[in-house]
């Protein structure tokens, strides 16, 4: 086991979903970092299966068909080393024998950051829920298209 500081209390979790929507090949998989509070490795691991298992769910896609979402597991489960507040580290990785071009390429410019990119529709198959976009649309008065179902499986995201 790795060092966990006797006051520790969060811990950062990687839960992964598959997406199975009916009639398309293609899985569409979702690692959610989610913040656990626990006192331990263990209670932090439970808490983490459990908060997959809740996300687990069925229901019928614009195009009437039956998307699943099925917790797969853990990806990870990091203790949170520092207390949370501004300037927080809460995740860390280390790699060795980066040369100095790969260290330039491995920084991205302000504008490619992913909160300053445009939102993005999937080129996945359409997972949203039917319920969901109908009230949307009434509330708020927006239409969504329908998306056809491609013929060929896309691997991209």
């Amino acid at each position: 086991m790795g060092y966990i500081p006797d006051d520790a209390k969060w811990y950062l979790a990687g839960i992964v979903n598959g997406i199975i929507v009916e009639g398309d090949p293609r899985i569409v998989v979702h690692t959610n970092l989610v913040l656990v509070r626990a006192d331990s490795p263990d209670e932090a691991y439970e808490k983490s299966m459990r908060f997959g298992k809740e996300c687990e769910t069925t229901f019928q896609n614009p195009a009437d068909k039956r998307v699943d979402i099925v917790f797969r597991g853990l990806h990870s489960l990091q203790v949170i080393y520092d207390q949370l507040e501004d300037g927080a580290e809460l995740d860390f990785h280390e790699t060795v024998g980066m040369n100095v071009e790969d260290l330039r390429k491995w920084i991205i410019p302000k504008e490619k950051l992913s909160v300053f990119m445009p939102v993005r529709t999937s080129r996945g198959p359409d997972y949203a829920s039917a319920d969901v976009i109908r009230e949307v649309s009434e509330r708020f008065h927006v239409h969504r298209p329908t998306r056809s179902d491609p013929k060929e499986p896309d691997n991209e995201s």
